[in-house]
């Protein structure tokens, strides 16, 4: 049975349950098993070889989640082409192809954990109580080496856009 961590984040200032392993820095980046638009399955090792921000957002379907992944496709511009970012989150594969075509999101990979929350689980981030994921952003180096975490303790919020962009600009050197 997977680890459980009591009120490690909050929605809308209630205390909710992340089921998996706080994942620290410096430590080998878990694999995972998503699903990409197509319905192929993408791992860890689907971007090898490149720096890695991992965006995890509840849902593409909410203001903050959307606002996320939008900052974060106009961000990948701006970054070195060996910088991949993939956003995560358990929306129907089909629900998030809708949404990249409506909000003009073609820089990010969007993947989905909708069928099995492995990622969920592997990093963490899975709410038990509402079977969505917690708002977060890991930073994965080309070695597979998570080298920076963000847990955003209220769901609600919106991560550290600059501390991950910075960390992943230094993962590149």
């Amino acid at each position: 049975m997977a680890q459980e961590r009591k009120g490690a984040v909050t929605f809308k200032g209630n205390p909710l349950t992340l089921v998996g392993p706080e994942i620290k820095p410096g430590t080998k980046a878990p694999d995972f098993q998503l699903l990409a638009q197509d319905l192929s399955t993408q791992n860890l090792s689907s971007s090898k070889g490149k720096v890695r921000i991992l965006s995890v957002v509840p849902s593409l379907d909410t203001p903050i989640c959307d606002l996320q992944t939008r900052r974060f496709n106009e961000e990948a511009a701006k970054l070195p082409g060996e910088v991949e970012i993939i956003t995560v989150s358990v929306d129907l594969p089909f629900a998030q192809k809708r949404y990249c075509g409506a909000a003009g999101i073609e820089k990010v990979k969007v993947l989905s954990d909708h069928r099995e929350v492995s990622f969920g689980t592997a990093y963490g981030v899975l709410v038990k109580e509402l079977r969505l994921l917690a708002r977060s952003i890991f930073i994965v180096d080309k070695t597979d080496t998570v080298r920076h975490v963000e847990y955003v303790m209220e769901i609600a919020s919106h991560p550290n856009y600059e501390a991950a962009l910075e960390a992943a600009k230094k993962a590149v050197k």
